[in-house]
């Protein structure tokens, strides 16, 4: 291996992020990167102090990604939308990745710059700071939570998705129908989106839906 070879920290994070999406968050490590690079772990820690480091980069790789609209006079609700959209598609390709983001969101320029535009349109929705703030977490919370657990979405090759998918709707279907007829005739669609964009289209509508609805009942019932 290269001792001294020249890395750029672009192509380090690209590498790291790459090993998430094929196999999984556990699979990456200094280690694992430098002997993609031909190089000892050593190399890699002029770029990342450890391997928190390493992760600290990736999510900040995830926000700078995504691409925040200008503000415009549009009511709050259609532009806020439209923001999480952004992260979405940002996320989307990097479901393994995704819960980095968890505790990192506003560890980074990118992370703050979109918090304080989400912030922005929950003051406009009538919000104090403090359910701003909470309103805030739940919604990045839950765009997270979108993403890791899209039906049909998990680490490792096609071979062994393709295997996860098939036990998944085989135990769903196995269940008692008297007792969960329901959950028996959804095995399908609990186990793989017929739809990824359906699907993506109702968790974003089930969260603005959700912050209309607790803005209509702050507001004043008139006399």
């Amino acid at each position: 291996m290269a001792a001294h070879k020249r890395l750029n920290r672009d192509e380090l994070v690209a590498t790291a992020l790459g090993v998430i999406d094929a196999e999984g968050l556990e699979a990456v490590t200094i280690r694992r990167v430098a002997q993609q690079h031909d190089v000892t772990p050593m190399a890699l820690y002029r770029h990342f102090p450890d391997k928190d480091g390493l992760l600290d980069a990736i999510a900040e790789r995830l926000l700078d990604e995504v691409e925040v609209p200008e503000a415009d006079d549009r009511p709050w609700h259609e532009q806020l939308e439209d923001l999480l959209s952004g992260v979405l598609d940002s996320l989307r390709p990097h479901p393994n990745a995704a819960v980095l983001l968890i505790n990192r969101i506003v560890a980074s320029e990118a992370g703050l710059d979109l918090t304080e535009r989400v912030l922005t349109q929950l003051e406009a929705a009538g919000m104090d700071v403090q359910q701003a703030a909470d309103s805030a977490c739940h919604v990045l919370f839950s765009l997270i939570t979108l993403v890791i657990g899209e039906p049909g979405v998990a680490a490792g090759s096609a071979e062994e998705q393709d295997a996860e998918l098939r036990g998944r709707r085989a135990y769903l279907q196995s269940l008692p129908p008297r007792r969960y007829p329901h959950v028996v005739n959804a095995a399908d669609a609990l186990s793989m989106c017929a739809s990824a964009e359906l699907y993506y289209r109702r968790g974003l509508e089930l969260i603005v839906t959700g912050l209309r609805g607790l803005q209509n009942a702050a507001r004043p019932v008139a006399g």
